[in-house]
């Protein structure tokens, strides 16, 4: 072996060739899409090789422009063809999705965090079986504090989430709640609570606020304030943590993408993974 400039092993490449990793993508949203196109387009290490969408003509038509073109079919066909799935589906198909993925030992990149507070079964499924869920860091930052503070004690995680009202208008939670913000002309706390009530009242909205609970002290001792604001064009988050081995505070402001409930940074999250998981240097835990 030889050493490049950084000091890093080098391998040969005869020796470190591998086949590239077969990815599936399941749900053609906004999110889905970008990770399609981009997959197409070129990611060292991976191919993309299936599409699921509810419906298969319509997915078929959005993919027409594709290089490469793959096969559009139903959930329950994707595991064979390939090695890691991307769920960015609608919330209640997460176990479908995922499930033949982990028995067959293989990776689900989990986009529906809050959907697994209600599917915890996965997770035993994944460790019986040597599958794995991965929650991507999404539309936040600095998971990987977190994850570095929770080898320690957390004291405690706080998590505000500022969201333009069209964002939030139906979430299930006002609807059961009588809580009207159509006609808000300033700020208004929608919610105050959990991780883990947040996931059932905002399905669609706080998979965020999820990930970072599951990083750190978990979706029951998380605090989450939810704000709708008529003045906000992007989503925004703050989190304060405090750790024995660090006290920090992080903010960070979304540009939504044609969907408003969704960032557009959470595709470009999934590719970075995806990116690393055959680069030769990997930035971060």
């Amino acid at each position: 072996m030889t050493e490049t400039p950084l000091g890093l092993s080098q391998t040969p490449a005869h020796a470190r060739a591998l086949p590239p990793l077969r990815v599936a993508v399941a749900g053609l949203g906004a999110v889905g899409l970008k990770i399609v196109e981009a997959l197409d387009e070129g990611l060292d290490g991976c191919v993309l090789t299936a599409v699921s969408a509810r419906d298969k003509a319509a997915a078929a038509d959005r993919l027409s422009a594709l290089t490469r073109p793959v096969p559009v079919v139903d959930i329950a066909e994707l595991e064979p063809l390939a090695d890691l799935v991307v769920e960015c589906a609608p919330a209640a198909l997460l176990p479908a999705i995922v499930e033949p993925f982990l028995r067959a030992g293989k990776t689900a990149v989990v986009l529906s965090s809050g959907a697994l507070l209600a599917n915890e079964g996965l997770i035993t499924i994944a460790r019986a079986h040597g599958g794995q869920i991965v929650v991507p860091t999404g539309a936040l930052l600095g998971l990987d504090a977190v994850t570095a503070a929770a080898e320690g004690e957390i004291r405690a995680v706080r998590m505000v989430t500022r969201k333009p009202v069209r964002g939030l208008v139906g979430a299930p939670y006002l609807v059961e709640n009588g809580i009207a913000i159509e006609d808000i002309t300033g700020p208004l706390r929608i919610f105050h609570g959990t991780p883990r009530e947040a996931a059932v009242g905002f399905p669609a909205n706080l998979n965020v606020a999820v990930a970072l609970s599951l990083a750190g002290i978990g979706p029951d001792r998380t605090t989450l304030e939810i704000w709708a604001d008529p003045a906000l064009e992007r989503n925004t988050h703050r989190i304060e943590v405090e750790a024995d081995s660090a006290t920090f505070t992080m903010a960070i402001e979304n540009i939504p993408t044609d969907n408003p409930k969704t960032g557009r940074i959470t595709a470009l999250s999934v590719l970075a993974y995806l990116r690393k998981l055959r680069a030769p240097l990997r930035v971060g835990s």
